[in-house]
């Protein structure tokens, strides 16, 4: 018996349950493909980035450069927040230190947060896909069950189909789940690396500009 028999002998509640897992299969690797090849390319520009902005003889030609090779954006906002504007409400209150570290903090949140999104959809995906199989399943012994009600002969053609539809429900749970699980820790692992090194990138921005005249922080794209 195939997928298609077995679905055309399902009622409303079996299609839903099949259908929940196709999206959720497909939704979660829609993320996976489209995190591996961002976090690859991420990995390689974080590390240009900041190579070349400490290479550079100013802030300007550093943030040119940066500019260049951050195609992801993720060095670019923190360079950027680094330049401090006049402000006449609280947010330019404070000490300049205070004010590099406010805006260094928003910058580098809204960094991470490009960099985590899609983590918690596979999350989620990891974490339900087996109970809907397992409810797919659930659904499927009823259906064995009610079959048998009234029969005055059991036999193993009546039960097949209800019981070969549970249990493909169950397993395509579990094939749902599983590289939404492998993919969540895997991606996890190197998003935590780009974190470090931005939150390394960071700190060593505010050491840089705290101490720093504003004037000499200043470009023409932060006026």
């Amino acid at each position: 018996m195939n997928l298609s028999q077995l679905l055309s002998q399902g009622d409303v509640v079996t299609k839903l349950v099949a259908g929940l897992l196709l999206l959720m299969s497909v939704a979660s690797w829609v993320i996976i493909l489209w995190k591996g090849w961002l976090l690859r390319r991420a990995l390689g520009e974080v590390t240009r980035s900041t190579s070349v902005f400490w290479q550079s003889a100013s802030f300007d030609e550093a943030l040119a450069k940066v500019r260049a090779f951050d195609r992801e954006e993720l060095v670019l906002p923190l360079v950027i927040a680094s330049q401090l504007q006049a402000s006449a409400n609280l947010g330019g209150a404070g000490s300049k230190a205070q004010q590099l570290t406010r805006s260094l903090r928003d910058a580098l949140h809204a960094v991470l947060h490009k960099l985590q999104f899609g983590q918690v959809l596979l999350a989620t995906v990891g974490a339900t896909a087996p109970f809907v199989g397992l409810l797919g399943t659930v659904w499927g012994i009823y259906h064995a069950l009610v079959g048998l009600t009234g029969a005055a002969q059991i036999t193993i053609e009546k039960i097949s189909g209800p019981v070969g539809e549970s249990l493909l429900m169950t397993a395509a749970g579990l094939a749902v789940a599983i590289p939404a699980v492998l993919a969540y820790n895997v991606l996890g692992r190197v998003i935590t690396r780009i974190e470090a090194d931005l939150e390394g990138f960071a700190r060593d921005l505010l050491d840089l500009c705290a101490d720093a005249p504003t004037s000499a922080l200043r470009t023409d794209s932060a006026n």
